[in-house]
Protein backbone atom coordinates (compact mmCIF):
# COMPACT_ATOMS: atom_id res chain seq x y z
CA UNK A 1 0.00 0.00 0.00
CA UNK A 2 1.52 3.75 -1.17
CA UNK A 3 1.72 5.41 2.06
CA UNK A 4 1.46 8.37 0.24
CA UNK A 5 -1.41 8.01 -1.47
CA UNK A 6 -3.48 7.19 1.78
CA UNK A 7 -2.12 10.18 3.83
CA UNK A 8 -3.22 12.41 0.77
CA UNK A 9 -6.59 10.63 0.61
CA UNK A 10 -6.95 10.91 4.63
CA UNK A 11 -6.30 15.00 4.14
CA UNK A 12 -9.17 15.14 1.85
CA UNK A 13 -11.45 12.97 4.33
CA UNK A 14 -10.71 14.98 7.24
CA UNK A 15 -12.31 18.20 4.89
CA UNK A 16 -16.20 20.03 5.36
CA UNK A 17 -18.20 17.38 8.43
CA UNK A 18 -15.21 14.62 8.01
CA UNK A 19 -16.93 10.98 8.40
CA UNK A 20 -20.25 12.68 9.38
CA UNK A 21 -20.91 14.03 5.94
CA UNK A 22 -21.50 12.31 3.01
CA UNK A 23 -18.62 10.13 1.71
CA UNK A 24 -19.64 10.09 -1.87
CA UNK A 25 -16.29 10.05 -4.03
CA UNK A 26 -14.08 11.19 -0.50
CA UNK A 27 -12.52 7.41 0.07
CA UNK A 28 -10.21 7.00 -2.10
CA UNK A 29 -9.17 3.09 -3.67
CA UNK A 30 -6.16 3.25 -0.90
CA UNK A 31 -8.86 4.45 1.97
CA UNK A 32 -11.28 1.70 0.69
CA UNK A 33 -8.47 -1.08 0.46
CA UNK A 34 -6.91 -0.52 4.16
CA UNK A 35 -10.74 -0.49 5.50
CA UNK A 36 -11.72 -3.78 3.59
CA UNK A 37 -14.41 -1.18 1.55
CA UNK A 38 -16.29 -3.31 -1.08
CA UNK A 39 -17.26 -2.07 -4.53
CA UNK A 40 -21.11 -3.10 -3.02
CA UNK A 41 -20.61 -0.95 0.42
CA UNK A 42 -23.17 1.90 0.52
CA UNK A 43 -22.64 4.71 2.69
CA UNK A 44 -23.62 3.22 6.28
CA UNK A 45 -21.51 0.19 5.61
CA UNK A 46 -18.41 2.54 4.30
CA UNK A 47 -18.72 4.68 7.01
CA UNK A 48 -18.93 2.19 9.83
CA UNK A 49 -15.89 0.27 8.20
CA UNK A 50 -13.66 3.23 7.82
CA UNK A 51 -14.59 5.05 11.44
CA UNK A 52 -13.89 1.29 13.29
CA UNK A 53 -10.76 1.18 11.34
CA UNK A 54 -9.51 4.46 12.00
CA UNK A 55 -10.71 4.21 15.48
CA UNK A 56 -8.88 0.86 15.85
CA UNK A 57 -5.32 2.40 14.55
CA UNK A 58 -6.02 5.89 16.60
CA UNK A 59 -5.81 3.44 19.71
CA UNK A 60 -2.35 2.71 19.10
CA UNK A 61 -1.39 6.72 19.15
CA UNK A 62 -0.44 8.94 22.34
CA UNK A 63 -3.51 10.72 23.57
CA UNK A 64 -2.90 13.65 22.45
CA UNK A 65 -3.02 12.61 18.61
CA UNK A 66 -5.51 9.94 19.24
CA UNK A 67 -7.68 12.72 20.45
CA UNK A 68 -6.92 15.11 17.90
CA UNK A 69 -7.36 12.36 15.16
CA UNK A 70 -10.92 11.43 15.81
CA UNK A 71 -11.77 15.14 16.42
CA UNK A 72 -10.77 15.25 12.76
CA UNK A 73 -12.85 12.80 11.03
CA UNK A 74 -15.53 14.09 13.42
CA UNK A 75 -15.73 10.27 14.71
CA UNK A 76 -16.20 11.31 18.19
CA UNK A 77 -19.54 12.04 18.64
CA UNK A 78 -18.60 15.98 20.71
CA UNK A 79 -16.82 16.55 17.41
CA UNK A 80 -19.22 16.58 15.13
CA UNK A 81 -19.22 20.13 14.08
CA UNK A 82 -19.48 20.76 10.31
CA UNK A 83 -16.36 22.33 10.03
CA UNK A 84 -13.23 21.43 10.07
CA UNK A 85 -11.49 24.54 11.60
CA UNK A 86 -14.57 24.02 14.28
CA UNK A 87 -13.42 20.50 15.06
CA UNK A 88 -9.29 21.98 15.45
CA UNK A 89 -10.99 24.18 17.92
CA UNK A 90 -12.83 22.24 19.81
CA UNK A 91 -9.71 19.35 20.14
CA UNK A 92 -7.44 22.87 21.19
CA UNK A 93 -10.25 23.49 24.27
CA UNK A 94 -9.85 19.82 25.12
CA UNK A 95 -5.63 19.98 25.38
CA UNK A 96 -5.24 23.46 26.61
CA UNK A 97 -3.62 24.29 23.33
CA UNK A 98 -3.98 26.69 20.22
CA UNK A 99 -5.56 25.26 17.35
CA UNK A 100 -2.48 26.04 14.87
CA UNK A 101 -0.63 23.22 17.43
CA UNK A 102 -3.46 20.90 17.07
CA UNK A 103 -3.58 20.78 13.22
CA UNK A 104 0.42 20.08 13.27
CA UNK A 105 -0.55 17.15 15.65
CA UNK A 106 -3.80 16.24 13.52
CA UNK A 107 -0.84 16.41 10.43
CA UNK A 108 1.20 14.14 12.66
CA UNK A 109 -1.44 11.63 13.62
CA UNK A 110 -2.29 11.30 10.10
CA UNK A 111 0.87 10.16 8.50
CA UNK A 112 1.35 7.26 11.66
CA UNK A 113 -2.07 5.86 10.81
CA UNK A 114 -0.80 5.86 7.35
CA UNK A 115 2.33 4.10 8.32
CA UNK A 116 0.18 1.86 10.81
CA UNK A 117 -2.37 1.09 7.94
CA UNK A 118 0.32 -0.03 5.39
CA UNK A 119 2.20 -2.00 8.32
CA UNK A 120 -0.86 -3.96 8.69
CA UNK A 121 -2.44 -4.47 5.14
CA UNK A 122 -1.75 -8.43 5.61
CA UNK A 123 -5.28 -10.36 4.87
CA UNK A 124 -5.00 -11.84 8.16
CA UNK A 125 -8.61 -11.33 9.64
CA UNK A 126 -8.16 -9.60 12.46
CA UNK A 127 -10.18 -10.23 15.89
CA UNK A 128 -12.78 -7.41 15.02
CA UNK A 129 -13.96 -8.75 11.43
CA UNK A 130 -14.66 -12.19 13.16
CA UNK A 131 -18.21 -11.08 14.50
CA UNK A 132 -19.93 -8.10 15.54
CA UNK A 133 -22.74 -7.01 17.78
CA UNK A 134 -26.14 -6.80 16.60
CA UNK A 135 -27.57 -6.01 20.16
CA UNK A 136 -25.87 -5.36 23.50
CA UNK A 137 -28.74 -4.77 26.37
CA UNK A 138 -27.12 -4.02 29.66
CA UNK A 139 -29.34 -3.64 32.95
CA UNK A 140 -27.76 -2.08 36.12
CA UNK A 141 -28.63 -2.35 39.83
CA UNK A 142 -26.70 0.08 41.50
CA UNK A 143 -27.93 -0.81 45.11
CA UNK A 144 -27.73 -4.44 44.94
CA UNK A 145 -24.46 -4.51 42.46
CA UNK A 146 -26.00 -6.42 39.60
CA UNK A 147 -25.56 -6.03 36.15
CA UNK A 148 -27.15 -8.45 33.57
CA UNK A 149 -25.82 -8.21 29.61
CA UNK A 150 -27.86 -9.85 26.83
CA UNK A 151 -25.73 -9.63 23.54
CA UNK A 152 -26.77 -10.73 19.93
CA UNK A 153 -23.74 -11.14 17.88
CA UNK A 154 -23.50 -12.26 14.16
CA UNK A 155 -21.01 -13.86 12.71
CA UNK A 156 -18.15 -12.44 10.38
CA UNK A 157 -16.44 -15.57 9.59
CA UNK A 158 -17.13 -19.58 9.10
CA UNK A 159 -17.02 -21.22 11.58
CA UNK A 160 -17.01 -18.52 14.79
CA UNK A 161 -16.76 -20.77 18.05
CA UNK A 162 -15.12 -18.13 20.35
CA UNK A 163 -16.08 -14.42 21.29
CA UNK A 164 -13.66 -12.57 22.78
CA UNK A 165 -14.76 -9.62 25.86
CA UNK A 166 -13.70 -8.01 28.75
CA UNK A 167 -15.54 -6.03 30.94
CA UNK A 168 -13.85 -3.22 33.72
CA UNK A 169 -14.13 -3.22 37.42
CA UNK A 170 -13.17 -1.02 40.54
CA UNK A 171 -11.11 -3.65 41.43
CA UNK A 172 -10.95 -7.58 41.85
CA UNK A 173 -12.74 -9.47 39.62
CA UNK A 174 -17.06 -10.01 39.67
CA UNK A 175 -18.76 -13.05 40.15
CA UNK A 176 -19.82 -14.35 37.28
CA UNK A 177 -22.67 -16.78 35.85
CA UNK A 178 -24.19 -17.81 31.99
CA UNK A 179 -27.71 -17.84 32.03
CA UNK A 180 -27.49 -18.86 28.68
CA UNK A 181 -25.51 -19.15 25.19
CA UNK A 182 -21.89 -20.88 25.77
CA UNK A 183 -19.57 -21.17 28.51
CA UNK A 184 -17.11 -18.82 30.68
CA UNK A 185 -13.88 -18.90 29.50
CA UNK A 186 -11.73 -16.80 32.48
CA UNK A 187 -8.53 -14.71 30.93
CA UNK A 188 -7.78 -13.23 33.97
CA UNK A 189 -6.76 -9.52 34.48
CA UNK A 190 -5.69 -7.85 31.21
CA UNK A 191 -5.23 -4.96 33.34
CA UNK A 192 -5.51 -3.66 37.01
CA UNK A 193 -8.77 -3.34 36.53
CA UNK A 194 -9.48 -4.80 33.02
CA UNK A 195 -11.00 -8.38 33.64
CA UNK A 196 -10.95 -10.42 30.09
CA UNK A 197 -13.18 -13.19 29.85
CA UNK A 198 -14.74 -14.83 26.31
CA UNK A 199 -17.57 -17.18 25.89
CA UNK A 200 -16.85 -20.41 24.31
CA UNK A 201 -20.05 -21.22 21.68
CA UNK A 202 -21.63 -24.66 21.68
CA UNK A 203 -21.55 -24.89 18.25
CA UNK A 204 -19.51 -22.98 15.40
CA UNK A 205 -21.31 -20.69 13.47
CA UNK A 206 -22.15 -19.86 10.26
CA UNK A 207 -21.18 -16.72 8.48
CA UNK A 208 -24.26 -14.45 9.02
CA UNK A 209 -25.37 -16.27 11.68
CA UNK A 210 -26.68 -14.92 14.71
CA UNK A 211 -25.94 -15.97 18.34
CA UNK A 212 -27.58 -14.76 21.42
CA UNK A 213 -25.76 -14.95 25.16
CA UNK A 214 -26.81 -13.74 28.59
CA UNK A 215 -24.45 -13.17 31.51
CA UNK A 216 -25.06 -12.02 34.82
CA UNK A 217 -22.10 -9.80 36.92
CA UNK A 218 -22.11 -9.37 40.33
CA UNK A 219 -19.58 -6.77 40.86
CA UNK A 220 -17.67 -6.16 43.94
CA UNK A 221 -18.30 -2.58 43.56
CA UNK A 222 -19.58 0.02 40.98
CA UNK A 223 -18.12 3.29 40.15
CA UNK A 224 -20.11 6.33 39.72
CA UNK A 225 -20.63 5.24 35.72
CA UNK A 226 -21.87 2.63 33.62
CA UNK A 227 -20.19 2.15 30.07
CA UNK A 228 -20.24 0.23 26.80
CA UNK A 229 -16.59 0.79 24.83
CA UNK A 230 -17.09 -1.84 22.41
CA UNK A 231 -13.93 -3.23 20.30
CA UNK A 232 -16.25 -4.46 17.53
CA UNK A 233 -19.02 -1.97 15.62
CA UNK A 234 -21.81 -2.37 17.88
CA UNK A 235 -25.58 -1.82 16.09
CA UNK A 236 -27.57 -0.80 19.07
CA UNK A 237 -27.17 -0.43 23.07
CA UNK A 238 -30.03 -0.24 25.35
CA UNK A 239 -28.82 0.75 28.64
CA UNK A 240 -30.99 0.39 32.13
CA UNK A 241 -29.39 1.83 35.07
CA UNK A 242 -32.17 1.08 38.61
CA UNK A 243 -30.39 3.45 41.36
CA UNK A 244 -33.23 3.01 44.03
CA UNK A 245 -34.57 5.35 46.10
CA UNK A 246 -31.40 7.13 46.89
CA UNK A 247 -31.08 8.82 43.20
CA UNK A 248 -27.73 10.90 42.65
CA UNK A 249 -28.72 14.37 42.07
CA UNK A 250 -27.22 15.07 38.72
CA UNK A 251 -27.11 12.10 35.54
CA UNK A 252 -25.01 12.44 32.39
CA UNK A 253 -25.63 10.40 29.12
CA UNK A 254 -22.05 9.80 27.57
CA UNK A 255 -22.05 9.27 23.69
CA UNK A 256 -19.33 8.79 22.02
CA UNK A 257 -17.08 10.03 24.64
CA UNK A 258 -13.07 9.59 24.92
CA UNK A 259 -12.57 6.64 27.30
CA UNK A 260 -10.27 8.81 29.54
CA UNK A 261 -13.49 11.09 29.88
CA UNK A 262 -15.58 8.52 31.32
CA UNK A 263 -13.82 9.12 34.65
CA UNK A 264 -13.13 12.54 34.82
CA UNK A 265 -15.01 14.33 37.10
CA UNK A 266 -15.00 17.63 35.62
CA UNK A 267 -16.50 16.19 32.24
CA UNK A 268 -19.89 16.43 31.73
CA UNK A 269 -21.74 14.88 29.23
CA UNK A 270 -26.18 15.36 28.58
CA UNK A 271 -28.33 15.88 32.21
CA UNK A 272 -30.57 12.97 32.17
CA UNK A 273 -33.42 12.72 34.47
CA UNK A 274 -34.25 10.00 36.99
CA UNK A 275 -37.46 8.63 36.69
CA UNK A 276 -39.80 8.07 39.53
CA UNK A 277 -38.99 4.29 40.16
CA UNK A 278 -35.21 6.16 40.42
CA UNK A 279 -34.00 4.65 36.87
CA UNK A 280 -32.62 5.85 33.71
CA UNK A 281 -32.82 4.00 30.44
CA UNK A 282 -30.63 5.01 27.34
CA UNK A 283 -30.77 3.77 23.86
CA UNK A 284 -27.82 4.41 21.31
CA UNK A 285 -27.40 3.01 18.01
CA UNK A 286 -24.19 2.40 15.30
CA UNK A 287 -21.38 2.57 18.47
CA UNK A 288 -17.81 3.10 17.36
CA UNK A 289 -14.99 0.92 18.48
CA UNK A 290 -13.06 2.60 20.80
CA UNK A 291 -15.62 5.18 22.39
CA UNK A 292 -17.70 4.96 25.08
CA UNK A 293 -21.92 4.56 25.66
CA UNK A 294 -23.25 4.90 28.76
CA UNK A 295 -24.20 6.47 31.67
CA UNK A 296 -22.30 8.38 34.33
CA UNK A 297 -23.95 9.93 37.89
CA UNK A 298 -22.70 12.41 40.55
CA UNK A 299 -21.26 9.96 43.49
CA UNK A 300 -23.49 9.92 46.90
CA UNK A 301 -21.95 11.62 49.71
Amino acid sequence: MERAELVQELKTLRKGRGLAGRLDGRVGPFLRSACAVSSGDGQVAIREKVSGRITELAAQLPDDLRLAALAAFAISAEARQPLYQDRVRWAASRVDRDPRTVRRRVDEAIVLLAELASASSSPVVSPSDRWHTASLSIACVVDELLVLERRRIVADQEGLEFVDLAVSLPSGRPSVSVLYGGSLVDRGMETSSRWGYGLELPRPLSRGESWESAVLFRPPSLRPYMVSVPRQPCESFDLRVRFGAAHPSEVWALEGAFQRDVSDPGYRGRPEQVDSSGEVHLRFSRLTPGLAYGVRWAPQP
